[in-house]
């Protein structure tokens, strides 16, 4: 069993995969426990698709991938805040419309772009295979952004569950949102290289959505959240390596399986409990 588990540690690319596969886990879980519970998973899913256009124009000028993909990630923010504010269009529909079209911006620019690299990989990601470079880029984005969390989680928190409070104690409700939004780019920016584009949105709403059916007490839901993404990530980093898959693919499912586990077997929200709990007698002294 030691020989199993150390055996793709020898090699340099499986340290590096394991490193940027707890360090995106660790930064989408965070956020994903907000995503959650204020109701911004399809956000969630329209930045990671809106960032396609952006990775694909930092290739062809020539700078890092983070760059683009961060620029367009905040322009559609904006983008969808414009559409819903200067329009009948509800926000729904005005992230159907944005994230659709930037992520179609994408897939044409990489149709037309000369390249004698394969740029598949930025739609279903290339974990095993980041140099020293992207790695670096990753952790030191991660760690930007799991301070920004760590120092402002109880103002998220609490626009989160009561915005009226929130503002009736000093605290703006936009410009925490603004900021949550901001970290949301970033996360994506983070995650991106390990899991791609099309994958990127289940590390940020299957870890929060996870913890929520474990836990009702927010920062047990963070931990949980976080140890659920870092183990789904170890596991699914072993298990490209040993059954040859693919990386991002292999992580996802690590996260969805874990997520079908507490849906199933929560000790308070999950099917078989609240089965069980609906099928209890009722004492007759409550009736």
């Amino acid at each position: 069993m030691i020989a199993w588990l150390l055996e793709p540690l020898q090699f340099g690319f499986m340290q590096r995969a394991l490193l940027v596969a707890v360090v995106a886990g660790t930064v989408g879980a965070l956020l994903s426990c907000w995503l959650t519970l204020v109701g911004w998973s399809l956000m969630g899913d329209a930045v990671s698709h809106a960032v396609l256009p952006g990775v694909v124009l930092s290739y062809i000028i020539g700078i890092p991938f983070g760059v683009g993909a961060f620029v367009f990630g905040a322009g559609a923010v904006g983008l969808i805040g414009l559409v819903r504010r200067t329009s009948r269009v509800k926000e729904d529909a005005a992230i159907g419309v944005v994230f659709t079209g930037l992520f179609a911006l994408g897939l044409v620019l990489i149709s037309r772009t000369p390249s004698d690299t394969d740029l598949s990989h930025i739609l279903f990601g290339n974990l095993l295979g980041l140099s020293t470079g992207d790695v670096t880029q990753i952790v030191v984005l991660g760690l930007i952004t799991v301070v920004v969390v760590l120092l402002r989680h109880r103002d998220f928190t609490l626009v989160a569950f009561d915005r009226v409070h929130a503002h009736a104690i000093g605290i703006e409700p936009r410009r925490v949102e603004a900021l949550l939004l901001g970290l949301l780019a970033l996360a994506v920016v983070v995650a991106l290289q390990a899991v791609g584009i099309v994958l990127v949105v289940a590390v940020l709403i299957i870890p929060g959505a996870t913890a929520y059916l474990l836990t009702d007490r927010m920062e047990p839901m963070l931990a949980v959240a976080v140890a659920v993404a870092v183990l789904s990530g170890v596991v699914g980093s072993y298990a490209s390596y040993y059954v040859n898959v693919s990386t991002g693919g292999s992580v996802v499912l690590s996260l969805a399986a874990a997520f079908v586990l507490a849906y199933l077997f929560g000790p308070r929200h999950g099917v078989i409990a609240r089965y069980r709990n609906a099928r209890r007698p009722v004492p007759a002294a409550s009736r």
